[in-house]
């Protein structure tokens, strides 16, 4: 039995399948609404209710992750003044940024007149019917969706640069193996 142990990814190993995953997500829900796959078909607007459902839930991990064990990274050696003072605080941006959406999406279930379900079976909140305050809350989850976005435009360069600049590997520590080459 002691030589069958059960694999458990390394945290690096997870955080590197959570990028993996969120940026088509992210990029997905950038680009599509749900007023756009509406009128293509059931099937459809099921596949964007899945995947919406799967970045919530992933979404809600990185958070409860950050609150349990911290960030999983640290400013590499090669990181000093200003970009060492924004390491930090950019991911926790993101982090929290990402549970600030999902709480977006829990309140907009809870404010519309009608049973709203993730990924089509799964209830978000009870409907509360508060018109005003659903139209209220969808308007701020989009934008706070598009602000989350250029947040994370900025995390993307800041670690570019990185790469590039202080050539500390910034991106093949994230990237698959099979990438490196090209880095």
């Amino acid at each position: 039995m002691n030589r069958l142990k059960r694999y458990k990814p390394s945290r690096r190993t997870v955080l590197k399948w959570t990028h993996g995953a969120m940026m088509p997500l992210f990029v997905w829900f950038l680009l599509v609404t749900p007023d756009m796959v509406v009128p293509l078909g059931g099937h459809w607007f099921a596949l964007h209710s899945n995947l919406a459902l799967v970045f919530v839930s992933i979404c809600l991990l990185c958070t409860v992750g950050l609150m349990r064990r911290g960030l999983a990274s640290r400013p590499g050696p090669k990181l000093q003044g200003w970009a060492r003072k924004v390491h930090r605080p950019l991911h926790l941006a993101i982090i929290w940024g990402l549970f600030v959406v999902a709480l977006g999406g829990f309140l907009l279930g809870l404010t519309s007149a009608v049973q709203l379900k993730a990924g089509l079976w799964l209830p978000i909140a009870p409907p509360m019917g508060w018109q005003r305050a659903n139209e209220v809350v969808g308007r701020l989850h989009i934008y706070q969706f598009y602000l989350l976005g250029v947040v994370i435009l900025l995390h993307a360069a800041f670690h570019i640069w990185r790469h590039f600049r202080l050539r500390d590997n910034a991106l093949r520590i994230m990237a698959p193996k099979v990438l490196h080459r090209f880095l």
